[in-house]
């Protein structure tokens, strides 16, 4: 499985987001990175914490027609 650096990455949809980990789904044991999400989202607040599986982050997606990461690591 793919491991992942620390920093920042941004998002196909130009977010920038900064991961600071790695955590492990208690039930099935998957992968997944833990990252600081610093811009309000739907009223939840800034610097809101999220998770999202180790594959599905490092993907690469269809986007208007080309293939593009859903995360590009920018640095640290």
């Amino acid at each position: 499985m793919e491991n992942i650096k620390l920093g920042k990455y941004k998002h196909f949809k130009g977010t920038i987001v900064e991961v600071i980990g790695i955590a492990f789904d208690s039930e099935t044991l998957e992968k997944t990175v833990v990252y600081n999400h610093p811009d309000p989202i739907k009223g939840m607040g800034e610097n809101t914490m999220w998770v999202r599986p180790l594959d599905m982050f490092m993907e690469t997606i269809e986007r208007d027609g080309k293939n593009v990461k859903r995360f590009e690591y920018i640095g640290e």
